[in-house]
């Protein structure tokens, strides 16, 4: 990861190098960030490498928060429209309704990336897809973040007879749900696993949430084997449940890398979980926005990502936390 942030850098120089040759300065580029919500740690570690990024670089931002609210990130956006801030950015809480925020975007001829979130219709259209307007997808492949957690999955699961799980989703309207779900039953059937998904619920991506949904499954079928998370919060959430159950089911999470997340695998109450890394997606958004912004002639419509560890009790220093 170093040696991709020493990259990072030497772009953004790169880009700053072509722009003192035009008709403004760095010090005059203003960006835009709406987040999800900074009440979720992994929002919050996005816009802080968005914004270290743009201050290393010497450019202004302004982050929004829309509270998890659609109307308010619609609003939001409208906002920084009305500021004509040189580039706009933002994590999609409605997939779908996002692209009428890119369409908006782009005819105002201000440049649009969406972070951790694909625009459109996932069950339409493949996460690599990028729609045509917007200038990047900058995110987790979270097909491929569903498959690394299946293929942890498939190699906990009992043999001899066919075995229950139950999914703890991630909050209603976020592309994510269907992506880490479609890669995690990939991973499954491609290693011929004998399975049945017994449940699946949304949560709020919180641990008291997780927690519960959790308890609600394993009063209801207490001989679950296994319980997929979307994303580390509600899985610990989750192994406060299954311990206070006496369950034995096993815990594979996505979306990790959290310091508690990490710290609940080291201390067995998470089996296994997908590193993530959300401030350096902060980062690359930057990068991408802010080349945008400053070059016109970007090329549009393209898919910006890192690779994916599995991570368990042994390896967790190759996943440092950043939330």
């Amino acid at each position: 990861m170093r040696n991709l942030v020493k990259c990072l850098k030497f772009g953004v120089a790169a880009s700053i190098l072509v722009l003192a040759a035009g008709k403004t300065s760095a010090q005059e580029i203003t960006l835009g960030y709406v987040v999800g919500t900074l009440a979720n740690q992994y929002n919050v570690a996005t816009a802080k490498g968005f914004e270290d990024a743009a201050k290393e670089a010497g450019v202004q931002t302004v982050v929004l928060d829309p509270q998890g609210s659609v109307e308010k990130q619609t609003n939001a956006i409208d906002q920084l429209l009305a500021q004509r801030v040189d580039g706009i950015a933002f994590l999609p809480l409605d997939s779908i309704l996002a692209q009428t925020y890119v369409d908006k975007i782009d005819n105002a001829g201000i440049p649009a990336i969406s972070i951790a979130g694909q625009v459109g219709d996932p069950t339409k259209v493949d996460l690599r897809d990028v729609y045509r307007r917007l200038v990047a997808l900058v995110s987790t492949d979270d097909v491929r973040a569903g498959e690394v957690a299946g293929e942890l999955a498939a190699t906990m699961l009992p043999s001899g007879r066919k075995a229950k799980i139950a999914v703890v989703e991630g909050a209603p309207g976020y592309a994510v749900l269907e992506l880490r779900s479609q890669g995690f039953r990939n991973a499954l059937d491609a290693a011929a696993a004998n399975y049945e998904i017994v449940a699946s619920e949304p949560t709020d991506w919180t641990p008291e949430k997780g927690e519960e949904v959790c308890k609600n499954f394993l009063a209801t079928t207490s001989d679950i084997d296994l319980i997929f998370s979307q994303a580390d919060d509600m899985a610990i959430g989750c192994a406060r449940a299954i311990n206070a159950a006496h369950s034995s089911a096993k815990l594979v999470a996505t979306g990790g890398g959290s310091k508690l997340g990490n710290d609940a695998i080291a201390a067995g109450d998470i089996d296994a979980s997908v590193c993530t890394q959300p401030a350096f997606l902060g980062r690359l958004m930057f990068q991408e926005l802010f080349k945008a912004a400053t070059k016109k002639d970007t090329l549009k419509a393209r898919f910006v990502t890192y690779d994916l560890t599995p991570i368990t009790k042994d390896n967790l220093a190759e996943c440092p936390p950043e939330w």
